[in-house]
């Protein structure tokens, strides 16, 4: 991995640009770029319109072709990153060999991360202008759910890496509450089951507008309606994220750590769970509940006062007679 470029500001105006443009506690949200190769199918350029439509307004769409083989040469994608601040880009080409191919790239540092290929099935693809519906508002958040084992695969694949980077160019700014209102639309992702190990399944893309009706209950019923685009996607090339960049791109920011407390866990489900130690217990002093069967009856109290008595009063009489015998003697 090479070394990263410093920039020495010269100026205090350079300064505050660089300082807005380098690492900050609140990363900026997240711009996608959208650029096309010198040959570019009318599929391509549809998908490419539908996606910045919904990318709106954290997309930036290019009409200019450019000469681009991100996996023999990326300088020029991240000289593209690094002049519009974005740290996504979507890149469209076609070929005899790659059909319809759009290349997904994250940046780290204005640096190539990862990229992954998906190939667009002409045959399926429907545009959002071809579903004559309502669609929804500019800059809403939008529900991102995943259906398919191959997400959840607990090693590495071209399935996991797609999971990852739709997540990040659809998730939007980071919010602690969401009003109900703004939950207009939702982004559908499902993998089908692998069938055997040289076939890879098919992501399909859907997104529905939602419809909420009257249930006569407090709680109203949701329907689903498809907005458009209908895209499937098939999994062409991966480039992973070299180990040192992805280690450096997940370190946290000193003071964004959570205090941690002695004794105080959190579990799976999210409950606070405290850890109590006593001291040493003494079982001598404990306290136990007093029962009536263990104490002593009136009657064996005075049966065992009385033998006392009688043995001191015998004990008494043999001292007297032994002094007499002293006396006299």
């Amino acid at each position: 991995m090479l070394p990263l470029r410093q920039i020495k500001p010269k100026t205090a105006r350079t300064k505050r640009f660089l300082d807005n443009k380098g690492p900050q506690i609140n990363e900026n949200l997240r711009t996608t770029l959208f650029l096309k190769y010198t040959t570019c199918s009318d599929i391509l350029s549809l998908v490419l319109t539908d996606l910045h439509a919904l990318k709106r307004p954290l997309a930036i769409k290019f009409t200019k072709k450019n000469d681009i083989h991100p996996f023999e040469d990326p300088s020029s994608l991240e000289f593209f990153s690094e002049k519009n601040d974005a740290s996504l880009m979507v890149y469209a080409s076609h070929s005899k060999k790659r059909p319809h191919c759009l290349t997904f790239a994250r940046f780290f540092d204005f640096k190539v991360m990862d990229m992954l290929e998906l190939l667009v099935d002409p045959e399926t693809m429907r545009t959002l202008a071809q579903f004559k519906n309502a669609k929804a508002a500019v800059g809403l958040k939008p529900l991102l759910s995943f259906s398919g084992s191959a997400f959840e695969s607990p090693t590495a694949n071209a399935y996991t890496l797609a999971k990852s980077l739709f997540l990040d160019m659809f998730k939007g700014s980071e919010v602690k509450e969401v009003d109900v209102e703004g939950l207009q639309y939702m982004v559908h992702f499902s993998v089908d089951e692998a069938e055997n190990e040289q076939a890879k399944p098919v992501i399909h893309l859907r997104t529905y507008l939602l419809r909420t009706k009257k249930s006569g209950s407090n709680l109203p019923k949701v329907e689903l309606e498809e907005m458009g685009p209908r895209i499937d996607f098939r999994v062409g090339r991966i480039k992973e994220a070299d180990a040192d960049m992805w280690k450096e791109s997940m370190r946290k920011p000193k003071g964004q750590e959570a205090k941690t407390k002695k004794n105080v866990e959190t579990d799976v489900i999210g409950d606070k769970v405290g850890r109590i130690h006593l001291g040493k217990q003494d079982l001598g002093q404990l306290q136990t509940r007093k029962m009536k069967g263990l104490k002593r009856s009136r009657d064996v109290v005075g049966a065992e006062d009385v033998v006392g008595g009688a043995e001191e009063e015998g004990n008494n009489l043999v001292e007297e007679a032994a002094k007499r015998v002293r006396v006299e003697a």
